[in-house]
């Protein structure tokens, strides 16, 4: 088989609903197959892939397993060449699935390829870039992006041709199996953010490269799922750094990230909650980020405590 399609889904029904409708309009593979794995969704996202697509191969879980996790059920019972990781809010041009499948096909060293996206204005996204290092994490990435755009590039760049980058986001990549069986699937450590990160070092370490393809566009509608608990979510995204300067940066790194972050949570308190009470601002919008803003200070200051975040197997989050 050509080409195996993976789908991980939590409470997007509408969306999930679009994405798979879309993919039939595109020219996949005849040989390709489909697989969504519900993350425990109350929202009758099962129930919609049973009823209209049966040609999809449905994997259920309980409760929210994770992005990491969920993806690895599904690749594990793949059998395609060639494996797409998909978002259920992303949706990829009428060429694009190919141009990211040739890309491949085209460089044997390439173990994964990621396209690019975009916003329903057309604005480019963020779909590449370096790995996380004190600096990107610490300073204004954006300042680093320009004044050192080789080794921290961005949308700004408005590559024309394939990229060799240390990283690519997960909405809409695509891995050689060769790479997958020698590197093995997704940290199941990682709950939510900087796993596929996690996944393309691991790839770079073992000599395959990661590519950014520019002209293999989608539609991504972003953080869909995260939105849904934008608190839980922001103490999962620094979990996962946390995690991965564990791994790949070494001790004195991670203690001073978590410095450094625990600065940066107290400033932000701060401002969102002068701005919360200022009379010209977007009082509702401070209100909310000064919310978000006391739950990551409260965590980062208590030890960073599992069962804050939305990993429902160290909590009684329902999810």
């Amino acid at each position: 088989m050509t080409l195996s399609v993976v789908i991980v889904n939590w409470n997007t029904r509408p969306l999930l609903v679009r994405c798979l409708n879309h993919l039939k309009g595109l020219k996949l593979p005849h040989d390709c197959e489909v697989f969504v794995v519900d993350n425990g969704s109350w929202d009758g996202s099962a129930e919609a892939v049973r009823g209209a697509f049966p040609q999809v191969k449905l994997l259920e879980n309980n409760r929210n397993l994770g992005f990491a996790k969920a993806n690895n059920q599904a690749l594990r019972r793949c059998a395609g060449q060639y494996v797409l990781l998909l978002n259920p809010d992303c949706y990829p041009e009428e060429q694009a699935v190919q141009i990211l499948l040739r890309a491949l096909v085209d460089d044997p060293k390439v173990g994964i390829a990621g396209g690019a996206l975009i916003h329903p204005n057309g604005r480019p996204q963020n779909a590449f870039g370096a790995a996380p290092t004190l600096a990107t994490e610490l300073l204004p990435k954006g300042v680093l992006q320009i004044l050192l755009p080789r080794r921290y590039p961005s949308k700004r760049m408005s590559p024309v041709k394939p990229l060799e980058v240390e990283a690519v986001l997960g909405a809409f990549l695509m891995v050689r199996r060769e790479a997958l069986v020698q590197v093995g699937g997704m940290d199941e450590g990682y709950f939510l953010f900087l796993e596929e990160t996690d996944w393309c070092l691991r790839m770079l370490k073992k000599g395959w490269k990661v590519i950014h393809v520019p002209n293999a566009r989608a539609l991504h509608l972003q953080g869909q799922s995260a939105e849904q608990d934008l608190g839980r979510a922001r103490v999962e995204f620094n979990r996962s750094r946390y995690r991965f300067f564990a791994i790949h940066r070494g001790r004195l790194s991670w203690m001073a990230l978590r410095a450094g972050i625990l600065l940066k949570c107290v400033l932000n308190w701060l401002s969102s909650g002068v701005m919360a009470r200022f009379p010209l601002a977007r009082r509702q919008h401070w209100a909310r980020r000064h919310e978000v803003d006391r739950l990551l200070l409260s965590w980062q200051l208590r030890g960073c405590p599992a069962g804050w975040g939305l990993d429902s197997r160290s909590s009684s989050y329902h999810s």
